[in-house]
C-alpha cells in the first residue's frame, strides 16, 4: 500500500508532556499540530496553553519516517496510536477542521475574556441555560470559565460556572 503523506499520525504523550513533546518533534524537523487552548492566566506561573486533546499531538510524513519504532523510545512520547494492528491515520480535512475550529474558539474566548467586566449582562448560548440572561461574576483562576449570576424565581441569583464560549455579551 501507497503512503499518504497529507495523512496525519497521532502522537501520544507521557501526561502532561504535550507542550515538550511538541517541542522534540518540531526540533527534530517533522510537521507538527498541536491542538491547544490559548490562555491568559490570572496565575503568571501557569500555563499559557491547555492541550485541546491531552496526550495527543498530530505528525505528518511519510511512512519511513513516521513510523512506531521512531516513536516508541522518543523523549516525551508512548508511541503512535495503533487501531486494529495500524497506526491510525487522520485525514488532512480532519486536522484543517480542528484547525479552523480552534482558531475561532482561541480568538473569541480571549477576546471576550480580556473586555468581560463584574457586573456585564451576558447570554448563555449552550447548556442547560440557553438563551437566559445572566451576569457576569468573574473569571475563574487560570482557567478559561467564568461565573455568572443567573436570575431565578422571586429575584433568587445562583451562581453558575460555564465555559467562557457559552457566554456572549448582551
Amino acid at each position: 500500500m501507497m503512503s499518504d503523506t497529507t495523512d496525519w499520525r497521532v502522537v501520544q504523550s507521557k501526561p502532561h508532556k504535550e507542550e515538550y513533546l511538541w517541542r522534540v518533534l518540531t526540533t527534530q524537523g517533522y510537521e507538527v499540530f498541536y491542538p491547544h487552548l490559548t490562555l491568559k492566566p490570572v496565575n503568571p506561573r501557569s500555563r499559557p496553553r491547555q492541550p485541546y486533546f491531552p496526550r495527543y499531538l498530530f505528525v505528518r510524513g511519510d511512512d519511513e519516517r513516521v513510523n512506531p519504532l521512531a516513536f516508541r523510545w522518543m523523549p516525551g512520547a508512548t508511541g503512535l496510536v495503533v487501531i486494529g494492528g495500524a497506526v491510525a491515520r487522520v485525514p488532512d480535512s480532519i486536522v484543517a477542521a480542528i484547525r479552523r475550529h480552534l482558531e475561532v474558539v482561541n480568538a473569541n474566548g480571549n477576546e471576550l475574556l480580556t473586555r468581560l467586566k463584574p457586573g456585564d449582562r451576558v447570554v448563555i448560548q449552550d447548556g442547560p441555560f440557553a438563551g437566559y440572561e445572566a451576569i457576569f461574576d468573574v473569571r475563574l483562576s487560570g482557567s478559561e470559565r467564568v461565573r455568572v449570576l443567573l436570575k431565578l424565581l422571586h429575584d433568587r441569583c445562583v451562581r453558575v460556572n460555564l465555559r467562557v464560549s457559552q457566554i456572549r455579551l448582551a
